[in-house]
């Protein structure tokens, strides 16, 4: 084992029983589990600035949470991260993830963005904030990513533009809001159903429109009405149905940009019912 997570190891009195064990879905940083004689852990390996930031990240979602179970930082070194192992159950409450991620979306802020850049996968995003959040949309997601797949091939110049005239367009209809503590990359695969309750990880934190975390779980996941009523109370917004597209978008884009053509469709249906909500 490194020398450098020995020392970690030995830091947070934790004795290991046998090698690292690979684990799935680390895109980026190489993620284990790790028997010790006092427990189970989860152990990443990666660059000091990803990981301090995840570690951050993971500390800010839980002070912000007592519903959502939140991995707990046990240690960090300059490669290593150290964290509690969750247990799925297999059993899905959409309810208590809804009534959680209220929770989280409650704790505002008046700038949207973060105090340092992060990424959504491996795609760089940039998070100087903005005290208005249709800017901070424009100028920080949809441009930034849309000019990305544009330089790439990945957009014609025709589908390019639409993008960015939907972008320009945010003022004429999206209220601004203050910007609410959102985990930012919330796909399926990134919320857990342990024992305990419902799990959030990996985060690409930031702070701005809750809707944000919502579109992405209905994109790349499935939600039930037992999960919007705990979550809304009786009280989406209106346009509910054009906010869940315009957060789309920036995921799709994402998508496009780090696996390529088969997500363009995706992106043109996006773009073709934002324009419908214009008239």
């Amino acid at each position: 084992m490194d020398s450098a997570l020995d020392a970690l190891l030995e830091t947070l009195d934790l004795t290991p029983k046998g090698a690292l064990t690979p684990l799935g879905g680390g895109d980026i940083a190489a993620v284990y589990q790790l028997d010790t004689e006092q427990g189970r852990v989860v152990v990443k390996h990666d660059d000091a600035q990803r990981l301090r930031g995840e570690a951050e990240a993971l500390r800010a979602l839980k002070g912000a949470c007592s519903i959502l179970i939140v991995p707990q930082v046990l240690g960090l070194s300059e490669s290593w991260l150290v964290m509690e192992t969750l247990e799925a159950s297999g059993r899905r409450d959409n309810a208590r993830l809804g009534e959680g991620l209220k929770e989280l979306h409650a704790s505002v802020g008046q700038q949207h963005g973060w105090h340092w850049d992060n990424a959504c996968g491996r795609t760089p995003q940039p998070n100087a904030p903005l005290g208005d959040g249709r800017v901070f949309q424009r100028e920080r997601r949809l441009l930034p990513l849309g000019d990305a797949c544009y330089q790439r091939g990945l957009l014609d110049k025709k589908l390019y533009e639409r993008i960015a005239r939907q972008a320009h367009e945010l003022e004429s209809w999206l209220p601004d809001r203050p910007a609410s503590l959102v985990h930012g990359d919330l796909w399926s695969g990134n919320v857990m159903f342990t024992p305990r309750g419902p799990a959030i990880i990996d985060p690409a934190i930031y702070r701005h429109y809750p809707e944000v975390d919502i579109a992405m779980l209905t994109l790349f996941g499935s939600l039930d009405e037992r999960f919007f009523e705990a979550y809304w109370n009786g009280d989406a917004p209106a346009d509910w149905p054009r906010r869940e597209a315009l957060f789309q978008l920036y995921p799709l884009l994402n998508h496009l940009l780090l696996f390529g053509a088969s997500y363009r469709s995706g992106v043109e249906r996006i773009v073709a019912a934002l324009e419908a909500y214009q008239g």
